[in-house]
């Protein structure tokens, strides 16, 4: 149960071990992405922090992004990019369902996650030299979308929803029509890129909404995965049975009391 504290975990892009700051709450930080997939490798099993390459740290809280480009290039999205100078490589471009566009010289380039400022970058470098000594290049989606949060777990309606204004666990929780049935309400993860780190919190929802710890609050892009509870999947699954199996039933409930 985790009440009296928020567990973090921090997982660096890069495979060196990442020391974090000591403070007063668990905090993990991970050395390498592929560690993340031990959290849902077993639905049954909440163990979190205990693959070897973890090092155990604290931190007080999810940090905070500061100066964070909240709009990253996405599948199925028009761009008009222009290179100074050179129209025959300016024009608008589609991504593909990866992210990827192909451009004159270069062929594929995969802008995926990247912010306009780095996909730019990213042409430049491959233009660079072989064909233009020192390109200028400037890429400008045809929309910003609005920011938004991910929602998913065992919501009602999981999905994206607006981060504009001040939202927070509970107020996007809502919005995506509360708590499904079997949600596990100290189970409540937010995800979270700060300065290209990834950092995972763990939060009691019901605390939360208890007042016993503040509303937390979320930031454009984050992730909040609400867990599930096997537990209570197990016993509504025999209560199904409860007309043929009253007794054991009544027996189960004495005995988990």
């Amino acid at each position: 149960m985790i009440d009296a504290w928020i567990q973090l975990i921090a997982m660096p892009l890069e495979r060196e071990m990442s020391k974090i700051l000591l403070n007063t709450r668990a905090v993990f930080a991970l050395a390498a992405l592929p560690c993340f997939a031990a959290l849902s490798s077993c639905a049954t099993d909440r163990t979190i922090g205990s693959a070897p390459e973890i090092e155990l740290t604290k931190l007080e809280a999810l940090p905070e992004p500061r100066n964070e480009i909240f709009y990253t290039i996405g599948p199925q999205e028009v761009l008009e990019i222009e290179v100074v100078g050179a129209e025959n490589l300016s024009g608008e471009f589609l991504t593909n369902e990866n992210g990827e566009i192909g451009f004159p010289l270069l062929g594929i380039i995969d802008l995926s996650e990247k912010s306009p400022s780095d996909a730019a970058d990213l042409i430049a470098d491959g233009l660079r030299g072989r064909y233009i000594i020192e390109p200028q290049v400037r890429v400008i989606p045809s929309e910003f979308p609005s920011p938004s949060i991910s929602v998913g777990g065992q919501v009602r309606k999981p999905g994206s929803y607006s981060a504009i204004g001040r939202p927070t666990l509970l107020r996007v929780v809502n919005q995506a029509e509360g708590l499904a049935e079997y949600a596990k309400l100290d189970d409540v993860l937010v995800m979270r890129t700060v300065a290209g780190q990834k950092y995972i919190g763990v939060y009691n929802l019901g605390a939360i909404q208890r007042g016993n710890y503040d509303d937390p609050l979320l930031y454009p892009n984050d992730i909040v995965m609400v867990g599930d509870s096997p537990g209570a999947r197990r016993l509504d699954n025999i209560l199904q049975f409860a007309p043929i199996l009253s007794s054991a039933v009544i027996l189960l409930d004495r005995v988990g009391r």
